[in-house]
């Protein structure tokens, strides 16, 4: 069932946004060679604590998942792009590292990503990351009442298209509210009049995601984390985005 939010509780989901653009932030900021994946983790825990936010990671046992997950914040390497379990690992020159972000505040959710290069940028991998971005942007573009999902999905998916990546539809964006994840699900490739009608109220989680070469994903023994089946670099994007009468509102950023 899709609920839609009115503009206090958007007000109230914008509370929590901030909060995740926040920790994003500090986390992607402390992203550099030699530091350890665990002590993000920890520093994000520490974050909630001081908050008083909820993770909404934390014992989550989706079907997909070997749960419960036991972490607050994915971080995923290289070729890892989704649900990046934790691990005793250093940060290396080079490497490419996402944090996928979300907690509740007062009861409303929030669900953010980033990824960055760590230490020497190669072209490659920037261009990579900004088509994300990029596809993100398109996505929030089309956020507006009248259009349909599909115009969405179309707008990250032809931005994708237009740079050579393939797109993966199994994960994407999805509704937000009270919890992580509501309905509708938001495929990251789309036809365009396709799909619910777009109402004031509507939260979004718009999240493009890919990699440089396949599109297949394989899942690790972690029973979590999702890696690209060839190997390569991934990224991933994403904002809670509110459908509003005077356009989208992106909610997950510092004022």
């Amino acid at each position: 069932m899709i609920e839609l939010k009115t503009p206090s509780e958007i007000d109230r989901m914008a509370v929590t946004g901030r909060f995740v653009a926040s920790v994003l932030h500090d986390l992607s900021g402390r992203a550099e060679p030699g530091v350890n994946l665990l002590d993000l983790e920890q520093r994000a825990r520490t974050m909630i604590s001081e908050r008083g936010a909820v993770s909404c990671y934390w014992d989550y046992a989706p079907s997909f998942g070997n749960g419960p997950f036991r972490n607050v914040v994915c971080l995923s390497v290289n070729d890892a792009v989704l649900h990046g379990k934790p691990r005793d690992y250093r940060l290396r020159d080079g490497d490419v590292l996402t944090c996928d972000f979300a907690v509740t505040i007062d009861g409303w959710a929030a669900d953010a990503s980033v990824t960055v290069q760590v230490g020497d940028q190669t072209a490659e991998v920037a261009a990579l990351i900004d088509s994300t971005v990029r596809a993100r942007a398109a996505g929030i573009a089309a956020a507006v009442p009248g259009n349909r999902l599909g115009d969405l999905s179309s707008a990250i998916g032809t931005v994708a298209r237009d740079g050579g990546y393939r797109v993966n539809t199994d994960y994407g964006g999805h509704g937000i509210g009270r919890t992580m994840h509501e309905d509708p699900h938001l495929p990251n490739r789309g036809r365009p009049g396709k799909g619910m009608t777009l109402r004031p109220g509507l939260v979004l989680a718009i999240e493009p995601w890919w990699g440089l070469g396949s599109d297949e994903l394989v899942k690790d023994s972690d029973g979590w984390t999702l890696r690209v089946a060839d190997g390569r670099p991934a990224a991933h994007s994403e904002h809670t985005v509110a459908v509003t009468d005077d356009g989208p509102r992106v909610l997950t950023v510092v004022d």
